[in-house]
């Protein structure tokens, strides 16, 4: 089986948007993975992203990750909001058209965690149903009522209890005042990035893909 992914160029809202896709021709489904701050520095190839996109593959997944916008070689400039949501929208629509009828799972990591929620949102509404959406160290202070959840699908949530950069309380109080049922998963001495602990994370997401 081919597992190597192939970069490409897809049409976004501000022009060129860089990908890495891996074709599954027999996937039991499809995986958009969502990278971090591109303002900190995130990108598609970040150690996070990779993870995921392991995971998703080891998971029978076709898989996509992306550049938003003013990343990498993806056109246009940082929006830190709607714009990079309207970039994760355009992959998710390349990678259906690609193999129709598929489900499409979302992950994000991050600034990523709130572009894959509220990408979820968004296809909901549009009739789209994404079956499981896991966010990774999830920017929650970014998920306003500009940008709602989705109310169908299995929602996880994994944690950093040391995480320096997303205010582990945050995610907490969040997840708390969630009226949608979903998973809260918390990974005891590990920081944002999941130093040393990425082998954790793979076996976290793994079995619930």
């Amino acid at each position: 089986m081919l597992s190597r992914e192939i970069p490409l160029l897809l049409d976004g809202p501000c022009g060129q948007i860089e990908a890495l896709h891996l074709d599954l021709p027999e996937a039991r489904g499809l995986a958009l993975i969502c990278h971090p701050n591109p303002v900190q520095g995130g990108t598609m190839l970040n150690k996070v992203v990779s993870t995921l996109q392991r995971a998703a593959r080891d998971a029978g997944y076709s898989t996509l990750r992306f550049n938003y916008r003013g990343v990498g070689a993806s056109a246009g400039s940082h929006d830190m909001g709607s714009g990079e949501v309207d970039d994760a929208e355009a992959a998710a629509h390349w990678i259906r058209a690609r193999q129709p009828g598929r489900p499409l799972v979302l992950l994000g990591f991050s600034f990523g965690g709130f572009v894959a929620a509220s990408l979820a949102g968004r296809l909901e509404r549009q009739g789209i149903e994404v079956p499981r959406l896991l966010l990774v160290a999830p920017a929650v202070m970014r998920l306003t009522a500009e940008h709602p959840l989705p109310d169908g699908g299995q929602l996880t949530v994994i944690q950093p209890e040391a995480d320096e950069v997303v205010p582990p309380d945050a995610v907490y109080d969040w997840s708390a005042g969630l009226a949608r049922p979903h998973e809260l998963l918390k990974v005891a001495e590990c920081g944002h990035f999941f130093h040393g602990k990425l082998t954790d994370l793979k076996d976290l997401v793994l079995p619930r893909l």
